[in-house]
């Protein structure tokens, strides 16, 4: 059985808290709710030390937090939306749109093959609007992996 990179579960189109700690703090709790994470804490302190090598924001209001754990039983996708946007460390600003890498710890380049697709397609103003756009976490879950998955 593969698992969906991302479930409508994994999308939370408004996302509570404004800073960074916080919101992938709550993404983390639905990779855990959902099965795909089976120490929270681990997977927190593994994306904190990823983040101190170098902040994860991108220009045009985009967060990607990311990175391996042993914690992660599945390589999964979580997208938040935030309506007062968070600090990832991008020149340009707060990011309003946030996704959650989580990988294996001996995922191999899976997770790099989804950060780079994903990196291509929020170059795009297109599927930036439509992250923007979108009402219905099933329907952005189905968009996302339309793009983005491997």
């Amino acid at each position: 059985m593969t698992t969906e990179l991302i479930t409508p579960e994994l999308v939370d189109l408004d996302l509570a808290g404004t800073d960074r700690k916080t919101v992938v703090r709550s993404l983390a709790e639905r990779l855990a709710a959902a099965g795909r994470v089976t120490d929270v804490e681990q997977f927190l302190a593994d994306i904190e030390a990823r983040e101190q090598q170098m902040p994860t924001g991108l220009e045009g209001g985009i967060g990607i937090p990311h990175c391996r754990s042993a914690a992660v039983t599945a390589p999964t996708l979580a997208f938040g939306r935030s309506a007062t946007g968070v600090d990832f460390g991008a020149e340009d600003g707060p990011a309003d749109l946030i996704f959650l890498i989580a990988a294996p710890e001996g995922g191999g380049a899976d997770h790099m093959t989804v950060l780079a697709a994903l990196a291509r397609r929020l170059v795009r103003a297109e599927f930036k609007q439509n992250l923007r756009d979108a009402t219905d976490p099933a329907q952005l879950a189905e968009y996302v992996r339309g793009e983005v998955a491997p």
